[in-house]
């Protein structure tokens, strides 16, 4: 081999690590909201979503991805929402809206990690469907 030859196989061989690393997935957030998208109270909270992701040091399509789904304001859609998003397998569901959206997430999952905005203690809340 010449020296050449190993010189281009040896730094081949030094990206193999940075090439892997890159094809890794990005961690996907579940947002779910009772809320339409176009409400001015989810744009308000969409607001502090995305500074809290950047505080955090995310920034969306940069190092994370969120898949968003609005219910409209029709509660009943929550917990098929909610499935949807579990049935995507994404690695956190962030909701930013009524305790109805929590509790959907809770039913539809017990391994997914739910990360909620409000206060009180979702272990006491019971689940009726609307």
């Amino acid at each position: 081999m010449k020296r050449r030859e190993f010189i281009s196989l040896l730094g081949g061989a030094a990206a193999w690590p940075l090439a892997a690393r890159a094809q890794q997935p990005m961690p996907v957030i579940g947002f779910l909201s009772s809320y339409s998208s176009s409400d001015a109270f989810a744009q308000y909270l969409l607001a502090a979503f995305h500074q809290g992701l950047k505080q955090a040091g995310y920034v969306e399509g940069q190092n994370v991805a969120v898949e968003y789904r609005w219910a409209g304001n029709e509660y009943e859609r929550l917990t098929a929402l909610a499935a949807e998003l579990a049935r995507r397998r994404v690695n956190v569901i962030a909701t930013g809206s009524a305790s109805l959206a929590v509790l959907a997430a809770k039913t539809v999952t017990t391994t997914i990690p739910i990360v909620f905005l409000m206060g009180g203690d979702p272990s006491n809340w019971v689940w009726s469907p609307v």
